[in-house]
């Protein structure tokens, strides 16, 4: 039977235990009969493992001498497209290099070796606590890397944050304790653990990049412009004041003095070349025999005129 402090457990008559049933806070499948527990109080038969789980919470730090304990995490980064790949531990032929190099950002950013309890103090959290119920620590490895410095502009930077106060999970051991009677061993483990993200982002120089993003910046630059006329000029309410400013009327030039004289002084001009043209031509001449053209005004031979004689 359960126990009556479970919720849903009490029960009455068989039909308050509905078999096949299971609470949120049971340890197992209602059977659907009501049972006796004690004197007072009657409860649901359940089909579990026997005894239950006991809910007692450790009284001493389980993980006290773990606060000495170092983590090393060495990590890989690969950048395909640049064909550039790097580690964040440093490659040295030294075996004994790792074993007494603690990571220091300023004097050995090349050793990934942590200690534990300084780990839990850059993630805000306090070891004790962690030690005695457990926790989930955060990790994170961010590369940013400036492939135009070489190997040297690629580096990690760490960052470390408290996920959870209170971490634990339940492992079991099977065996048949005599033929169809079957065992267990439930072990509620406590512990610290890691989870690690990794990050990064790398960039280089490059100029047909470096050309598209002009060209793609001068083109937006121009859709720009083109959206703030349509703007002033139609639905600003100073629209008109911004038609005045962009746009300006051209008018024909008024009359001047200057120019009414110009324009008679051509005319006078051209009226005299006429007239000296006129003047300058040649008389006309004699096209047949017997027939003469007489200019007006002068005595011709035929004319009956006389002229003085002279002896």
């Amino acid at each position: 039977p359960q126990h009556p402090s479970v919720p849903l457990a009490n029960c009455w008559v068989d039909e308050d235990c509905p078999e096949g049933e299971r609470g949120t806070q049971s340890h197992g499948v209602k059977t659907g009969q009501c049972v006796v527990f004690n004197e007072t109080h009657r409860t649901c038969e359940i089909w579990s493992w026997c005894p239950v789980e006991s809910g007692v919470v450790p009284s001493r730090p389980l993980l006290a001498q773990a606060q000495n304990f170092t983590l090393f995490i060495k990590n890989t980064v690969t950048f395909s497209k640049f064909n550039f790949s790097k580690s964040n531990a440093l490659e040295t032929w030294d075996p004994t290099y790792f074993k007494y190099c603690p990571y220091e950002p300023q004097l050995s950013p090349y050793c990934p070796v942590f200690r534990i309890g300084d780990l839990v103090a850059e993630a805000g959290g306090n070891f004790e606590d962690l030690a005695l119920l457990g926790g989930s620590v955060g990790i994170r490895l961010h590369w940013d890397c400036d492939l135009d410095t070489g190997d040297s502009g690629c580096r990690t930077h760490y960052s470390f944050q408290l996920q959870e106060r209170s971490y634990n999970f339940r492992t079991a051991t099977y065996w048949w304790e005599q033929p169809g009677v079957e065992a267990r061993t439930l072990l509620k483990l406590y512990g610290i653990r890691f989870d690690i993200l990794v990050t990064g982002q790398a960039g280089k120089f490059g100029l047909i990049p470096m050309a598209v993003t002009l060209g793609t910046g001068a083109a937006w630059l121009g859709v720009v412009t083109f959206i703030c006329d349509l703007l002033l000029l139609y639905v600003d309410r100073e629209a008109h004041f911004y038609w005045r400013t962009k746009y300006e009327e051209a008018k024909a030039p008024k009359a001047t003095a200057n120019s009414v004289w110009s324009e008679l002084t051509l005319a006078s001009q051209a009226q005299l070349a006429k007239c000296l043209r006129q003047i300058s031509a040649p008389a006309p001449t004699a096209t047949a025999a017997g027939s003469q053209t007489q200019t007006p005004g002068w005595p011709g031979p035929s004319s009956d005129t006389h002229l003085p004689a002279h002896s």
